[in-house]
């Protein structure tokens, strides 16, 4: 059928949470990864400005660019053919009025295989959600620790202010959000959050009470080095695999080992 797609859809990733099936996301900065991720059946790929952090080395997420972000996100979306790929805005590209924060956004659309965006915020950042989703440009809200704001919130802590975090979600789903991430709360105000939210949730460090969750992908394969968050769960030890297997390709070629005969053409 011309035009047939196996991607999935904005609607039904929304539709997920009225399924009751638990939503699973992780994140990609590469086509190679975010392949392997794609085939391994996550639902959705988050291209995150944690890539500050995790490939640029930065202590924090202001330093990408819009354009390292586009850029990233055009070889994740060109290695994916199913999971729902959802792009970070970096800090301040959605902060300097809703027809800028449109036009940024459109250029990640526009500029890479994306579907679409994610924006820190719930009742500040309103008028902007709005904005885009009438401009045709899917939004997934998050709130909660928002890593854009580290300076004023003081540091990576977890939020506690119930009235605040459940004014922020429904603001957000009131302005069009799809959907909304839940970052460092306390478990049980992210299920009652859930419970009375439409959109799904997902979280971070936010309990199993959310529709879905999301992890930074170095962090769960074990490639991340120093301090991980205790909301991670380490699923394999790559950091270890990787570094084993580099120190045996020297140890051969300094050996006289590698190449054999095997990986030699006459």
């Amino acid at each position: 059928m011309p035009g047939a797609s196996r991607r999935i859809t904005v609607p039904q990733f929304s539709a997920l949470k009225t399924q009751g099936r638990k939503i699973t996301m992780l994140t990609a900065y590469d086509h190679t990864l975010a392949a392997v991720l794609d085939e391994s059946g996550v639902d959705g790929i988050l291209v995150g400005d944690s890539l500050s952090m995790v490939v640029q080395g930065h202590e924090n997420t202001l330093h990408v660019t819009l354009d390292e972000m586009i850029y990233h996100a055009e070889l994740v979306g060109r290695a994916v053919e199913r999971a729902l790929v959802v792009v970070d805005m970096p800090f301040p590209t959605y902060h300097l009025g809703v027809y800028k924060a449109i036009e940024n956004a459109g250029r990640i659309l526009k500029q890479s295989r994306c579907q679409a965006v994610k924006i820190e915020g719930g009742q500040d950042q309103a008028e902007t959600i709005r904005g885009l989703v009438s401009a045709g440009i899917p939004v997934m809200a998050h709130v909660g620790l928002r890593p854009q704001s580290v300076h004023t919130m003081g540091g990576y802590k977890v939020q506690r202010n119930e009235a605040q975090l459940q004014g922020d979600a429904q603001a957000a789903e009131d302005a069009g959000a799809f959907a909304i991430v839940l970052e460092c709360i306390p478990a049980s105000i992210a299920t009652q959050i859930s419970a009375t939210l439409r959109i799904p949730t997902i979280g971070i460090g936010a309990g199993k009470g959310c529709d879905g969750q999301v992890l930074v992908t170095h962090d769960m394969l074990g490639l991340t080095q120093g301090y991980v968050p205790r909301f991670v769960k380490t699923y394999a030890n790559l950091r270890q695999t990787i570094a084993e297997a580099v120190k045996q390709y020297c140890d051969e070629v300094r050996g006289g080992e590698f190449p054999s005969a095997e990986q030699t053409y006459e």
